[in-house]
Parts: structure tokens; sequence; C-alpha cells
């Protein structure tokens, strides 16, 4: 790939090139990882420094309650992880009719009622069993530094915390881990996170097993039983994340990668194979008509998503069915260029995230997430171990369909990793956080890096738009005026937001330039965040 690597959008980022990289949405998340590759460690080790660093320095987002995936380039081929985890065995539609009434319609969006079995530090864990080259308690000796000594505010982790304060304030744990101020910390204030260091020693002196099975599980349960919850130590006690294999779509001579079901990074999949059947190169790139396709595209995949994507066990149709390349034409049939559409499912049946990526001159290379959901997520912290845990249960339904809540079955998830290959080599390791912006995100990146030849940096500074429902979208004020008007005049109901923050999603990228040892990688990191890429 040839890249333009003029920068035509506002931005405070410039590419970084090195040979070893992490791009995280924090800085010194990323310097962690780096300290990491120092040591010698390789990529996978970079990723769960700086991850576990991300949930001291952005708890807006993650903590050590959230759920994770992951998406590796090992040196040979492609791996997945999937680090959800699952309904406690007492989760039943029936516990929730009986607490909530029979007319909800999920399990709540907050408290301890939304929580599902946390995944993220049983998948540091199997990842560094199978790949990891350093002691796993080094990994974690960096967060541990930064939650005792603590760290300044940032700008935009500022922002989310004091617009989820207001909300979450009453929730078990919180004032007390995230408001030691009585309120919200300004720009610049220290924060220290004494319970989290304590749980992260304990989780490195025993290599993850107290949060499974030892003091941390037991608290969790303890926790969970005095605000009125269902988790129990069994249900700790048996979880283990997932190996998986990516499912992949073509696209233009490209072969993207995502987690399967329960994720929707099948919705990306499947927007790219309906843009597949459309030149759009032959589009001014930033035009009415290249974003037209691009939207109508994400619209049809969401609706099929929406309809049937659950854990797999429970889906009414195949990932395999739903990006047949001949069922996508048909759907790429129903665009009128001219005309805005609320795209219902068709019938495949044949007869507050964080994202990083890491990368080592080895050729390792990681596409890494992990969330709470909705920022702080459920708003409950355990306060023995600082744990913040994540809201994932809302993802359930507890009316009958495939995505029903039952015990140990794993909700639908929005966080999505991605991964970039061609002619079986890899070549990019990218993300973008944002609830359902994530595969809006990865098709609008992808479309400019490789129809448009755009650089990773560009494509990640450039003006994004976010379907909503029906034909309501939010779009960032930096698109072309003139852009937006003929949307609006085709059917697009668009409100201009001036709030990247919160609507737009944030993404890392890591392009691989050619043979690691020699020439390296191009780094980018989303000027939507406090965020940094860094190498060496």
């Amino acid at each position: 790939m040839q890249f333009d690597f003029h920068n035509p959008y506002p931005t405070t980022r410039i590419p970084v090139f090195a040979r070893n990289a992490v791009s995280t949405s924090h800085p010194l998340a990323a310097q962690a990882g780096l300290r990491m590759l120092w040591k010698g460690g390789n990529a996978v080790d970079a990723a769960i420094a700086a991850a576990a660093a991300m949930m001291i320095c952005e708890p807006v987002s993650n903590g050590l309650g959230s759920d994770a995936f992951a998406i590796l380039w090992d040196g040979k081929q492609l791996q997945g992880i999937n680090g959800s985890g699952p309904a406690p065995a007492g989760w039943t539609p029936e516990y929730f009719a009986k607490k909530y009434g029979a007319d909800a319609k999920t399990p709540p969006k907050r408290g301890i009622d939304s929580v599902s079995v946390p995944g993220a530090v049983g998948m540091w864990m199997a990842l560094s069993q199978r790949y990891g080259k350093l002691p796993f308690a080094d990994l974690l000796a960096p967060a541990i530094e930064i939650a005792e000594r603590g760290y300044l505010i940032p700008i935009v982790v500022q922002q989310k915390w004091d617009a989820a304060t207001a909300e979450l304030k009453g929730q078990p744990g919180f004032a007390k881990a995230f408001l030691p101020w009585g309120r919200a910390p300004n720009v610049g204030e220290l924060f220290q996170f004494p319970a989290a260091a304590r749980a992260l020693r304990l989780i490195a002196e025993t290599k993850g097993e107290a949060f499974y099975k030892g003091e941390i599980a037991e608290a969790l349960a303890r926790f969970s039983k005095e605000n009125g919850g269902a988790h129990t130590v069994k249900d700790f006690a048996g979880y283990q994340p997932e190996w998986v294999t990516p499912i992949s779509k073509n696209y233009r001579g490209y072969t993207m990668h995502e987690i399967p079901p329960n994720g929707q990074g099948i919705a990306a999949l499947m927007a790219l194979g309906i843009l597949d059947k459309f030149d759009l190169a032959s589009h001014k790139l930033d035009g009415a008509d290249s974003q037209h396709l691009q939207i109508e595209a994400m619209k049809l995949a969401f609706a099929d998503t929406y309809r049937y994507v659950a854990e797999p066990s429970s889906m009414e149709v195949t990932p395999e069915q739903m990006l047949d390349d001949a069922y996508l034409a048909s759907r790429a049939k129903m665009i009128d260029m001219k005309r805005a559409q609320d795209f219902k499912a068709g019938n495949p049946v044949k007869g507050g995230t964080i994202y990083l990526t890491a990368a080592d001159e080895n050729g390792m290379m990681i596409s890494f997430i992990q969330s709470n959901y909705m920022g702080f997520g459920s708003g409950c912290v355990e306060p023995t171990f600082g744990i913040s845990l994540q809201n994932r249960g809302h993802g359930f339904s507890t009316q009958p369909g495939p995505n029903q809540v039952a015990p140990g079955k794993r909700p639908f998830h929005t966080i999505i990793p991605a991964f970039l290959t061609k002619d079986g080599a890899p070549v990019m390791s990218f993300g973008v956080m944002g609830g359902n912006m994530q595969p809006q995100g990865h098709m609008q990146t992808l479309v400019r890096m490789i129809d448009y030849h755009q650089s990773p940096q560009a494509a990640c500074d450039a003006p994004r738009w976010r379907f909503n429902a029906g034909l309501e979208l939010n779009v960032e004020q930096q698109m072309p005026q003139a852009t937006v008007q003929e949307l609006v005049s085709r059917g697009h109901r668009m409100e201009v937001i001036n709030d990247n923050y919160q609507d737009f999603g944030a993404g890392q990228f890591i392009w691989r330039m050619g043979d690691t040892k020699k020439e390296g990688y191009v780094v980018a990191s989303d000027s939507r965040r406090d965020g940094l890429a860094a190498g060496f």
C-alpha cells in the first residue's frame, strides 16, 4: 500500500514509525507496554501490561471487572480469544421478572444485576500462558505503580468522569472509589487507587488465580450478595476464556478479520462485503455519494446483526450464511443512491471501552479490546480490591429469542478487535472503540485506507458519522457542510455533534510497512482521546 501521508484534517497527532510499537488511549499505558518490549518481552506481554495500566488510567472506560477480546498474529497464523463472561447460574428470565416485573425487556442498565462474570483477567492469564515471554507478575508492575503513586487526570478522561458522576454516585462502592474528593476530579488532579493496587498485586502473585478461585472471587461473591445479586464463588471459579477462529471477509484484495459472535464484528464484515459491490474510489472521498453508500451498507449490516447475533449455540443462522457473497450482493441491490432507507433484517438462510494494539520486531501483532460498557459499567465497585464491574448483562434480553438470558450464557457484545491480512500475511491490527460505533469505525477507516489510500493517522482523524436507528445519524462538525446538506436531501436525518469524545469512537492502528526487523510499522492514535502512539 502506497499511502498519501498528507493529512487534510485538524489533528494533534502525527504518524509514528517504529519496529516495536504500542498504541493506546492513555500515554502511561502505552509506556507500560513499551517497558515490556524494552525488557525483552513480546507484543502480547506489551498488550497485557498496557491493558492493566488502562484499567487504572482510564477507569471511565474499563476496570478489573471488564470483559475483553483479542486477535493476534503469532508469527504463523491468526488466533482469536473471547474473554467475555457468562451469566451467573442464578440468572433466568424468571429471576428478572420477579425482581423487575414481567414487562422488563432486558436486565437493568446499572447495578449488580447488570454484571455478568468478568472475563478480562482470565484472558490476560490465557494470553500470557500461551504466548508471553516475561513472568506474569512483571506485566502488572507498571499498573501497580500507577495505582499506588497515582496519576494526574487528563482532559478527556475528566470529561467522561464528570458526565457519569450524577447517574452513578449512588451505586455501591462508586463514590468511595471514584469520588474521593466528594465530586468528579478536575483536570490535572492526582488520583490514587490503592484498592486496585491491592488487587493487582494479588493477581500478580497468584498468576490470576485469586481473581477466580481465591480472595478476590470470595470478595466479589460477598459483595454481590450484600447488594442483592446472584453471583456465587462457583460462578467465578467456572470461568474460562475461549480460543476461537476469527471470521473474515475479503475486501479489495485484503482480508478483514473479526471475532465471531457473540460479538458485533460481523456487522463490519457484512458492510464491507456489501460495499465491495460498488466502485467507491470513483466517488469523492468526503462527498455525499461515498458517504451515502457507506451509511446504507452499515444500516443493512446492523439490521441483520441485531436480529440474528447472539451466543453461537442460540443463533438461528450461521455467520457463514450471514457473510455469504450472494446474500450480500442481494442486500447491496437494495441501496438507492438517491434515497436513505430504514432497512429491516433479511433472510440469510439458504433453502464508556478501551482499545489498544501492540507489535514487535519479530512480527507478532495483537489487536486487543476491553471494556466495562457504558463508561463505568454497572457503577458497582467492590471496595476491598477496587473491582469496577462491567454491565454486560444489560446486553441480554429477558424475552424469548436468540439473546434471551440463561445461566452460563454469554450476552450480545459490542466490543470488537479487528485485524487485516493480505495473501495470508499480517497487515494491520486495529480497532475503534465506542458501543455500536465500533463496526462503523472499522468500516469507515478501512475504506479510507484501502479505497482512498489515506494514511492510518489521516483515516483516524477524518470526520465520522454514526448511525443510530431508522434514518437517524450523528455526524461530526468537521464533515463538509455540502456533504451533510446533500445527505439530508436524500432523507438522512443528521444531527451535527460537537462532541468527538462521546459519540464517534476512538481508534488505534498499527500497519506493517514491510520486513519488521528492517522497516517496521506506521502507528496511529486517535486525537479524540488522551492517547499515544509510541515505539522504538
